[in-house]
């Protein structure tokens, strides 16, 4: 994949974890996106699709530069889905 992502499940700088499925093209403008799935219930629509520069970039959190989402892997146990 593009700049280094991959698929799998990521943290949210925030706390959640999401499932990353691949990359999606808009037919448009040829811009990137990260298609990924939120890992927690919700209601309504859960595919999700950021721009890839958004979904990698860097924010401040508690005064930290962090990355938005951080890669953890393949698999998750069930007690880090409960948040």
């Amino acid at each position: 994949m593009d700049n280094n992502l991959k698929c799998g499940i990521y943290k949210h700088f925030k706390g959640e974890y999401v499932l990353v499925l691949g990359l999606a093209r808009h037919s448009e403008t040829e811009e990137k996106f990260v298609v990924y799935v939120p890992l927690k219930p919700l209601e309504g629509p859960r595919i999700t699709i950021r721009p890839i520069a958004m979904f990698l970039e860097n924010v401040e959190h508690e005064g930290k530069k962090v990355k938005r989402f951080k890669y953890i892997g393949t698999e998750l146990s069930t007690k880090d889905l409960l948040i």
